[in-house]
């Protein structure tokens, strides 16, 4: 890794907290060992925000603003939403893909 890369702060804000950990709680009734899949890849990915927070794909919804948040997809069905400013990025939410957005605005 080159050394002059930038190293971003990631701040896991308390409501996508409560949101790996409700959508956790409901796989949890089916399996076990999915919800501690969903738990590890979500911690896995925003750690991997350190660096590079940009190389993920903006969230495109008609009902957002453009280009507020960007995704990283867990476990196929859960996106894991969030804005860079300056050094830092605010994982903001995490969201079942088949739900509405609008509630971001």
């Amino acid at each position: 890794m080159d050394n002059e890369e930038k190293k971003y702060t990631v701040i896991i804000q308390d409501p996508a907290t409560e949101m790996l950990l409700e959508h956790a709680r409901f796989l949890a009734q089916v399996s076990e060992a999915a919800a501690n899949r969903l738990v590890d890849e979500f911690y896995d990915k925003a750690k991997s925000l350190e660096y590079m927070p940009e190389r993920c794909p903006w969230l495109i919804d008609n009902n957002l603003p453009i280009k507020k948040y960007r995704k990283i997809i867990l476990d196929k069905r859960y996106l894991l939403l969030f804005i860079t400013k300056e050094d830092a990025v605010y994982i903001d939410a995490v969201v079942d893909c088949r739900q509405d957005y609008n509630w971001l605005l």
